[in-house]
């Protein structure tokens, strides 16, 4: 993943409606991205009574969720966090490619745009340093869905 991130820009979420989805496993590392997440979004305005989270045991789990929050229509955008680490088999990678894949497929049918959040690393370290680290993964999650929440508004008049 590239350290190139767009510039982040001030955009007023006080009438956003954002979704989260967080799995719980490795959790220490997606409470983190979480947290990031939800600082970038409440300093954005957006009101805690608009934030709905949603809490899942892992990432394979995340798009289904995902997609019940979608397709209420309530949401401007839906966040999906999660952490995928490498192990003595390739997994993380498999489980990561369907995670993806499914999210987009949810954005697409729903019309609800949904940012995909799930990390995947090959080792604890690196995910480290985009959970918790100098890498800021969960800022740059919630900067994407106030942009792309607020163009979806605008898109919809």
């Amino acid at each position: 993943m590239s350290l190139a991130a767009p510039t982040d820009t001030a955009i007023d979420g006080t009438t956003l409606r954002v979704g989260i989805v967080a799995a719980r496993f490795n959790g220490d590392l997606v409470d983190a991205l979480l947290a990031r997440a939800q600082e970038r979004l409440a300093a954005a305005g957006v009101k805690p009574r608009h934030l709905t989270l949603v809490r899942v045991p892992g990432s394979h789990e995340v798009p289904w969720a995902v997609q019940q929050l979608a397709a209420r229509g309530r949401r401007d955008v839906v966040i999906a966090l999660g952490v995928l680490i490498g192990g003595e088999t390739s997994h993380h990678e498999m489980v990561g490619q369907s995670v993806s894949y499914a999210l987009q497929q949810v954005a697409l049918t729903t019309g609800t745009p949904v940012i995909n959040g799930v990390i995947v690393a090959n080792t604890r370290a690196q995910a480290e340093a985009r959970c918790r680290g100098r890498i800021n993964r969960g800022v740059e999650f919630a900067a994407a869905a106030l942009e792309i929440g607020t163009l979806k508004k605008e898109l919809s008049r």
